[in-house]
Formats: structure tokens, sequence, C-alpha cells
């Protein structure tokens, strides 16, 4: 870890493990030096933002993929890696954290229709900046350097393949991520990082490099989305039923007005991020049920 500019090999003390504060990558701690090069964590701060995600296979548990963040570069491949669904996850994840997202087309140099791309990711980015880069030739640099100027923190997040340990390379100025090929038939790569990581950058700010995520499973609010998609949402105030579900109903304001494919997403978006809460109630309700069952069968007379 970084103390004060320094590396130092870091343990966490027995109170910390006790109360379930694990650190992860971009937390700032309270330290003390045990060692020449050893620190002991036993303390961490508050977090301001941070990037989460509903972890896999663990239904409704959060995983923090990086915290107090200025700045979440969306980074898509101009490939096969192209997926405007898929940014507009990533955009509702950077939103929930109290996140500025920006969206980078990188490997612009390996794609035809460069213009075309900007103004379909565009569509869905709305008011957030989108920028076409290139990090094998540097084409795009100044506006993405201008972003990243000293003390700010910076996380990337995109598909394996997309080209993210390369934009750290370019922008460092030397090879100190590891980069692979990515799969002909569909542009994914080989998860060549393999861990989150801070790299401070010569000029000052950070990067957070993660691996590819895979499995982007949504644990955002109603309010993020809502930021996401918020054309619908400002449509939806004039249709002629309050309780209106932009499917059926006369007098709809959204429907006809807003590509069929984008209020698909935002409807399977808003069940998916309702899934955790509706499920507990199940389970709840499930449990409720068998008690009083099983307090039926022990209260009936014999």
């Amino acid at each position: 870890m970084l103390v004060n500019g320094q590396e130092y090999g870091a343990l966490m003390s027995g109170a910390l493990l006790a109360k379930g504060q694990v650190p992860i990558v971009g937390d700032w701690v309270a330290v003390r030096q045990v060692e020449p090069e050893w620190v002991l964590i036993e303390d961490v701060e508050p977090r301001r933002s941070s990037i989460t995600r509903r972890a896999p296979g663990r239904e409704g548990t959060e995983q923090v993929l990086a915290a107090n963040v200025d700045l979440a570069l969306i980074v898509c491949g101009l490939d096969g890696d192209f997926n405007v669904r898929r940014i507009e996850r990533y955009l509702a994840m950077a939103h929930d954290g109290n996140v500025e997202p920006v969206v980078i087309l990188n490997k612009a140099d390996s794609c035809d229709a460069v213009e075309e791309a900007l103004r379909e990711a565009g569509t869905v980015a709305r008011t957030t900046r989108v920028l076409a880069v290139s990090a094998r030739t540097g084409f795009g640099f100044e506006s993405l350097e201008a972003l990243l100027p000293a003390g700010v923190t910076v996380v990337l997040l995109g598909s394996s393949g997309a080209g993210k340990s390369t934009l750290v390379n370019r922008l460092f100025g030397e090879e100190r991520q590891r980069t692979g090929a990515v799969h002909e038939s569909d542009s994914r790569g080989r998860h060549t990082t393999t861990n989150r990581q801070l790299i401070v950058l010569p000029n000052g700010a950070a990067i957070i490099d993660s691996p590819g995520i895979r499995e982007l499973q949504l644990l955002v609010s109603q309010d993020a989305l809502n930021l996401v998609f918020d054309e619908i949402v400002k449509l939806a105030l004039t249709c002629r039923f309050g309780d209106c579900t932009h499917s059926i109903e006369p007098g709809c304001a959204v429907r006809g007005a807003v590509p069929v494919e984008r209020l698909e997403s935002f409807g399977k978006l808003a069940r998916e991020i309702a899934a955790p809460t509706e499920q507990a109630g199940k389970h709840r309700r499930g449990s409720a049920h068998k008690a009083g069952k099983r307090f039926n069968k022990k209260s009936a007379p014999r």
C-alpha cells in the first residue's frame, strides 16, 4: 500500500478483522508502522464514493470494487466488445456510487465507423461525455489526459479485451500492465489483469485498473437508474395514467417516443434491481407461513 508516496506491505489488525472492515482498493486507512517495510491497518475511513455490484453467485450481496473514486472511465472496444446495453449498466453503477462517468470508446484505429459509434453511444450516455481514443496509437489522448489532473482518482471499468491495461500503459508512458490478445470470434480478452490495483501516474493522478467484468449484475437504486434513463422518466410524467407501464395503455407518452430497445432495457434493469427485495420478501413470507403451520400444529387439540 502507499503511505506518503512510499510502498509498504500491510497487515490488518485483529480488531479491524473482528469488525469485518476489510479495506478495498481506493480506501483511506489509518495505519501504524510496525516494521521498516510493514504497516498495521487499524481503521478504514468512511467512503465518499464507491463502485459496487451484486456479488456473483450470492443473491443480494454487495461487492465493492473500488472506493473514493472521482471518475469512472467506462471502456468499450470499438470491435465486438461495443455494446450500448452494457454501457447503460456501467452508467447506473457509477451514478449509484456518486461517481462521475465518462464513456471511452477505445480501439478507434481499428474501426471504420467511429462517428457512428460516438452517436450510438451518445444516445444512451445522454449528458455523459463520450470520447473515442486509441490506446495503441495515442489518438484522442489529449482529451483523455485533460480529465486526469493531479489528485484525481479514476477507476477503469469494462470487459476483458476492451484495452484498459493498454490505456494505463499509454498514460504512464511505459509497460506497467500486462496486456494480451483478444479472441477473434467475440473480441473478448483473457483476463490479463487479475486483481484491482491503484497506480499513480507521473502527474499525480491515480488510476485503479481492474479485471474485466464478465458478470455485471446491478445492485443500484431506482434513482440511479432514473438518471441513466432520464428521458423516459420525464416523458412518463405526461402519460395519461400515473401507473402506466408503457406497454398497452392508451395515452402513453413514452411508447413510440423512445426506441423500443431502450424502453425494453429500462424495464429489464428496473426488474433486475427490484428482484432481490422481492425475493427477500418472498423468503420472509414463506418463513412466516411455515412458522404459522408449526404453531397451528402444536396448538391443535389432541
